[in-house]
């Protein structure tokens, strides 16, 4: 025999609310200069920040229960992409779970770098579930302060 389930009016935005974040997540962006920045088709896109001081840009992606060996960055053609694949925990005999809300599967971010940006010292660092990716500026771009005389 089935059980009526009452109707919960929230839990059925929540849900329409989670299916339209995932919708927006996998639809491309426009970057700074107007191209688009691919976000491709994934499970779920980790969140990034992206921060500018006087000798280099950093970026930190959020990989929680990411392993070092599915992370992957790679720079080609002006473009830097973080790409991984955090895996599906298996259920285990006698276990059971009762809610799952993170998500899982592969993941590729790709953004434009700066014209001043020297990809070829790149470093990346993955500590605690972040990955730090710092992009030092060339020499020749970092910012000096100039004296303007008004005439």
């Amino acid at each position: 025999m089935n059980a009526l389930v009452p109707f919960d009016p929230i839990k059925e935005m929540r849900d329409l609310q989670s299916r339209f974040s995932l919708l927006y997540n996998r639809l491309p962006v426009k970057g700074e200069k107007g191209k688009e920045e691919s976000l491709t088709p994934a499970e779920w896109m980790p969140p990034v920040d992206i921060v500018e001081d006087e000798k280099e840009y950093l970026i930190k992606a959020e990989l929680p229960d990411v392993h070092r060996e599915e992370v992957h960055v790679t720079v080609q053609d002006g473009l830097l992409s973080l790409a991984g694949e955090r895996k599906f925990e298996k259920e285990e005999k006698g276990k059971k779970f009762h809610r799952v809300e993170r998500v899982f599967g592969s993941f590729n971010r790709t953004f434009e770098l700066p014209d001043d940006a020297n990809s070829a010292k790149i470093l990346a660092e993955f500590k605690d579930g972040v990955l730090k990716v710092h992009l030092p500026k060339s020499e020749g771009a970092k910012q000096r302060a100039v004296e303007v005389k008004i005439g």
